[in-house]
C-alpha cells in the first residue's frame, strides 16, 4: 500500500529559472542558468539524443546537459504523445491495466533499451489505497514513442486469490508490483527490481531478448522491506571502480510532510544480499508488525542515508536573496555512471522549503569516498569536475548540515562551523579535519562514532550566484554531512552587508506587530530602539492609538569591534482603519493616500508586460482585465490576522482556480479569492488558502457579465465570506498568512493559474474584521 496522493502530478512544469546576474557579474563569473521540469519519480536513460527521464503520470523530459530540461510529456490522457499512434492512445492501449488497478493514472515508469535496439517501457498502475497493481511492458522504436503495449507481466493485491508464487496474496510479505527498474549486470544478464510498501523490494531475472520475466520465479527474491514499511523507488547502479552494485531506495512518505529521504546499500552481486555501511543485510530491514501501519522507527537506523530534508539557511547579510538553497522530501531517484568520464550522477525529484507540493527534477554529481560509498555533491550539477584543491581555499566559515538517520518532515537547517587553518573544527560542532590526496576530506567530529569521509568540490551556489567550496562526507553509521563555504569577509564587511539588506518591508501602514530581527549572519547582533515605545516597543510590539502615529525605529548592528546603525520611519495606523482604497478611476492609485499605487504585470504576479483598460464601473470607472494581465499591489498591504477585503467583480468568464484578489507570504502560504473554485467545492466561488488547504466554498457562483460585491473578513482565524452583503460562509481556524510586513499582493494573477478576465472596482482593505452591517453597507 502507498500514499495515494498518487505520485503528485501537482507540480506543473516550472518556468526557466534564469538567475539574477548581479552578484555573478560583480565576481567576474558568467551566471549559470537552469531550466526546470517536473517529472515525479524520474528514471533516467541516455541515448544518442541526450538524457531522458520518465516518471509517474506518464511524464517525461529530456536534456542535453543534465541542467536544462524540456518537458516532452505529462498526464495520462488521450493526447499524451508517448502512446499516441493513429487512433490508439494510452487509455485504449493500457485499458486492461487501468481496469485491473482500478486507477486512471500511472506510477513510476522505467525505460530500457535492449539488444534489439528498441525501447522497453516498464509501466505500472496502482489503486493507491491498496496494493492492487499491475506492471507491464510497452515497446517503441524510438525513446519518445509511440509505445505499443505487450501486456501485463505482474499483478498484486488479488485478495483471497492465488498470487504469482502460488500462495494466497498477503500484502505483508508479497510485493506491490510498482516502481520497476530494469538493469543489466556486468555479465550481461538482465534484471528487474521493483516493489514498494507492502511486502518490500523484490528482484527477478528477465529475458534479455524480449524483456519478459524468466519463468518459474513467482515474484522473485525479496531484498528489503516488508510489513508495509515505507521503502520504495529501488534503483541499481554498478560501479566498475569498486566492483559493487549500489541499491538506492527512498524511505518515508513522498509528500512535503512525509520525510522522504534517499538511502543506499551495496552488494557484489546484482541480486544481493545488499548491505549497508554497518554490514546490515537489508533483507532484515522491515517494519515491526506489532506496531501501527507504516512504522518508520524500525527502518530508520538502517541504510546509508545520502540526503533528506535540508536547507543551507541564508542569513541576513549573506549574498543573494531568499531563504537559501535546500530540499524537502528529495527522493525516488535514478542514478547513472558515465564510463567515458568516470562521473556518477544522482537524478531525483524534490520539493522545496516554503513551496508546498511543487516538485522539480534535480541532478547532483556523486563521488566514491575512501570506503567505496557514494557521497552526493551538496549543490545541483553545473558541469563541475573533481579537481585538486588548495588548503587556503578550504579553510574558512561553512554552512554545515548533518542529515542524521531519522525519517522526519523537519527541515535540517544549516549551522555555522569553521574549518581552521590549524586543523580544528569550531562552531556548532567541534573536532578536527584534514585534507589529503587531491580533494579528500576527513572530519573527526566530537561525539560522532566514526569519522566522516568524503570529498571537497568547488560548486556553483545558486543563492549567492558565485562558486563555493563544498564538502560531502559519510560516516560508517551511514550519516551524511554537507558543507558550503561562505565568502570570506571582515567584520566590517559583514556589518555593512547586513546594514544594506536590513528591511522591515512596508512600514507606511502598520497594523500588527513587527518582526524585528535580532541576529544575522556569522553571529552578528542587531539591537533596536523605538522613539515611541508606547506605540511600537523595542521588540516590535505594536499598540495602535486613536490616530495614526509616525515614529522612528533604530537598529544597531554589531559584530566584533565593527558596528553600524540603520533607521526606519514607521507609521502605525489607527486601530481598525482603512489601509488602502483602489477606486480605479482611470488609474491605479490608492485614493486614500495610505499606500502606493498598483502596477500592471503580465500573466503572472512577477512577469513583465500586460495592459489594463478602464470602463464605467459601480462608482466612476472600473479596471478591465483582459485575461492575460494583472495588477501588482504594494507589498505588505496586510500584516496581521485581522483584516477585511472588499471589492466589486464583473467576470467576463468563469475559469477554475483563476484568482481575483491574491495575497501571499510565500509560495506555500497564500490566500486567493476565486469566482470559480475547484471540484471539491463543486466549482463554486470560494476563498482558498494554500497554507493548510482551507476551502471556503460559497455554494454558488457569482454571475458572468454582472456586478457582484464580494468581501471576506478574518479575525484571528474566524473567517466570513460575503456576496452582495450577505454572509455565505463562516468558519474557524483560517490560516494566519500575513505574519510579516513583506507579503505579496496582486489582482487577477498569481504564480500559477489562468489570469482573470473581467472587470473589478472599488477594492478596499481594512486593518480589522468589519461587522456584517459594515460589509452590507459596502455592498450598497
Amino acid at each position: 500500500m502507498k500514499n495515494t496522493l498518487a505520485r503528485w502530478g501537482l507540480g506543473a512544469l516550472m518556468a526557466s529559472s534564469l538567475l539574477s546576474q548581479d552578484a555573478a557579474a560583480q565576481a567576474g563569473f558568467t551566471p549559470i542558468t537552469f531550466k526546470n521540469a517536473s517529472v515525479h519519480d524520474p528514471s533516467v536513460i541516455r541515448t544518442n539524443d541526450g538524457w531522458y527521464v520518465f516518471g509517474s503520470h506518464l511524464a517525461a523530459a529530456k536534456s542535453a546537459d543534465l541542467m536544462n530540461w524540456q518537458q516532452i510529456a505529462s498526464g495520462v490522457s488521450a493526447t499524451n504523445p508517448l502512446f499516441l499512434r493513429g487512433s490508439a492512445n494510452v487509455l485504449t492501449e493500457l485499458a486492461e491495466t487501468f481496469s485491473w488497478a482500478q486507477s486512471d493514472t500511472l506510477w513510476a515508469a522505467d525505460v530500457k533499451q535492449l539488444a534489439d535496439g528498441r525501447f522497453y517501457m516498464y509501466y505500472n498502475a496502482c489503486k493507491g489505497d491498496s496494493p492492487r497493481s499491475a506492471l507491464g511492458i510497452a515497446v517503441a522504436d524510438r525513446v519518445e514513442g509511440p509505445y505499443v503495449d505487450k501486456g501485463i507481466i505482474l499483478r498484486s493485491g488479488m485478495w483471497g486469490q492465488a498470487s504469482h508464487d502460488g500462495t494466497v496474496y498477503d500484502a505483508m510479505k508479497h510485493p506491490n508490483t510498482v516502481d520497476p527498474h530494469v538493469f543489466s549486470d556486468n555479465a550481461g544478464r538482465l534484471w528487474m527490481i521493483y516493489g514498494s510498501y507492502s511486502g518490500g523490494i523484490f528482484i527477478m531475472q528477465m529475458n534479455p531478448s524480449n524483456g519478459m520475466p524468466l519463468p518459474g520465479q513467482g515474484y522473485g527474491k525479496r531484498l528489503m522491506g516488508g510489513n508495509h514499511s515505507r521503502i520504495e523507488g529501488a534503483y541499481v547502479m554498478y560501479s566498475p571502480a569498486t566492483s559493487h552494485y549500489y541499491l538506492f531506495t527512498s524511505f518515508g512518505g513522498l509528500d512535503a510532510s512525509g520525510g522522504y529521504n534517499m538511502r543506499v546499500a551495496r552488494s557484489l552481486r546484482p541480486d544481493g544480499p545488499y548491505l549497508d555501511a554497518q554490514g546490515k543485510d537489508m533483507a532484515e530491514v522491515k517494519s515491526d508488525p506489532a506496531k501501527p501501519l507504516f512504522d518508520d522507527a524500525s527502518i530508520a537506523p538502517h541504510g546509508v542515508k545520502l540526503m533528506g530534508n535540508f536547507l543551507f539557511d541564508r542569513k541576513l547579510g549573506e549574498p543573494g536573496a531568499g531563504i537559501g538553497t535546500g530540499y524537502v522530501s528529495p527522493g525516488h531517484n535514478s542514478a547513472y555512471y558515465d564510463a567515458a568520464t568516470g562521473q556518477y550522477f544522482l537524478i531525483f525529484h524534490t520539493r522545496f522549503p516554503e513551496r508546498g507540493e511543487q516538485h522539480e527534477i534535480r541532478v547532483h554529481q556523486m563521488f566514491m569516498n575512501a570506503d567505496g560509498w557514494p557521497v552526493v555533491a551538496p549543490y545541483r550539477y553545473a558541469k563541475e569536475k573533481a579537481a585538486a584543491v588548495r588548503r587556503e581555499f578550504v579553510v574558512g566559515d561553512y554552512l554545515y548540515v548533518n542529515h542524521g538517520k531519522d525519517i522526519s518532515a523537519a527541515v535540517k537547517k544549516s549551522q555555522s562551523i569553521t574549518l581552521g587553518n590549524d586543523g580544528r573544527i569550531t562552531g556548532a560542532v567541534s573536532g578536527t579535519w584534514r585534507l589529503y590526496g587531491a580533494n579528500n576530506v576527513e572530519l573527526f567530529v566530537t561525539g560522532a562514532a566514526s569519522p566522516y569521509k568524503g570529498v571537497f568540490l568547488n560548486q556553483w551556489n545558486e543563492t549567492s550566484q558565485s562558486y563555493a567550496m563544498t564538502f560531502s562526507a559519510l560516516s560508517r553509521e551511514g550519516v551524511a554531512v554537507f558543507g558550503s563555504r561562505l565568502v570570506p569577509r571582515t567584520d566590517a564587511q559583514v556589518v555593512a552587508a547586513i546594514q544594506a539588506e536590513l528591511s522591515l518591508g512596508n512600514t507606511a501602514a502598520v497594523g500588527a506587530n513587527l518582526n524585528l530581527p535580532t541576529s544575522a549572519t556569522r553571529g552578528a547582533v542587531i539591537s533596536w530602539t523605538s522613539s515611541n515605545p508606547a506605540v511600537v516597543s523595542n521588540t516590535g510590539v505594536v499598540t495602535p492609538a486613536a490616530n495614526d502615529v509616525t515614529l522612528t525605529l533604530s537598529a544597531r548592528i554589531s559584530k566584533g569591534t565593527a558596528s553600524a546603525t540603520k533607521t526606519f520611519t514607521v507609521t502605525v495606523r489607527k486601530a481598525g482603519g482603512l489601509l488602502a482604497h483602489y477606486a480605479f478611476d482611470g488609474n491605479l492609485l490608492d485614493s486614500s493616500g495610505l499606500s502606493g499605487p498598483g502596477a500592471v504585470v503580465g500573466s503572472r504576479i512577477d512577469s513583465a508586460g500586460g495592459s489594463i483598460a478602464f470602463e464605467a464601473g459601480v462608482k466612476g470607472n472600473a479596471a478591465v482585465f483582459n485575461g492575460a494581465s494583472g495588477i501588482r499591489l504594494p507589498n505588505g498591504l496586510i500584516s496581521s490576522n485581522n483584516y477585511t477585503v472588499s471589492l466589486w467583480l464583473k467576470p467576463a468568464q468563469l475559469t477554475a482556480f483563476t484568482t481575483t484578489f491574491f495575497g501571499a507570504r510565500t509560495l506555500e502560504s497564500w490566500v486567493s479569492l476565486l469566482p470559480k473554485g475547484h471540484d471539491f467545492v463543486g466549482g463554486a466561488s470560494m476563498l482558498w488558502s494554500g497554507t493548510a488547504w482551507y476551502d471556503a466554498g460559497l455554494g454558488m457562483n457569482i454571475p458572468v457579465g454582472r456586478w457582484s460585491h464580494l468581501a471576506f473578513t478574518v479575525r484571528n482565524g474566524a473567517v466570513n465570506v460575503y456576496v452582495d452583503g450577505v454572509r455565505r460562509f463562516s468558519g474557524s481556524n483560517f490560516p494566519n498568512v500575513f505574519t510579516t510586513t513583506s507579503g505579496v499582493f496582486a489582482l487577477g494573477v498569481n504564480w500559477w493559474d489562468t489570469p482573470y478576465k473581467g472587470s473589478m472596482d472599488e477594492l478596499r482593505i481594512y486593518g480589522t474584521a468589519l461587522s456584517d452591517a459594515e460589509v452590507y453597507a459596502l455592498a450598497r
